[in-house]
């Protein structure tokens, strides 16, 4: 088993930053893709950013510029800068990792989210 848990979360002016981290523990030594979603009140979760075990990225057009998305792979550790937030980046925020079986097979696991909230 994996589990998440993600920090960093709070409130924050428009224009402000600030830094979220999610740690994998447990049966950690297998994951590959790692990421970030946000789910605002009455709106589905969507994909906020996301980051290969090798590097490679992926970011939602509406944060694009303003969020980097990074990994310390011995640390199992992903992170997500949030600079120049806006109030419609008010969302409760998930950690997510992708879990590789022997088998070939893969699962997600899911952190408890984090509350961040931009006020105007």
């Amino acid at each position: 088993q994996v589990q998440l848990a993600e920090s960093g979360g709070g409130s924050v002016q428009g224009g402000g930053s600030l830094r979220l981290s999610c740690a994998a523990s447990g049966s950690s030594s297998n994951i590959n893709t790692m990421g970030w979603y946000r789910q605002a009140p009455g709106k589905q979760r969507e994909l906020v950013a996301s980051i290969t075990s090798g590097g490679g990225t992926k970011y939602a057009d509406s944060v694009k510029g303003r969020f980097t998305i990074s990994r310390d792979n011995a640390k199992n550790t992903v992170y997500l800068q949030m600079n120049s937030l806006k109030p419609e980046d008010t969302a409760v925020y998930f950690c997510n990792a992708e879990v590789l079986v022997w088998d070939g097979t893969s699962w997600w696991g899911w952190g408890p989210g984090t509350q961040v909230t931009v006020s105007s």
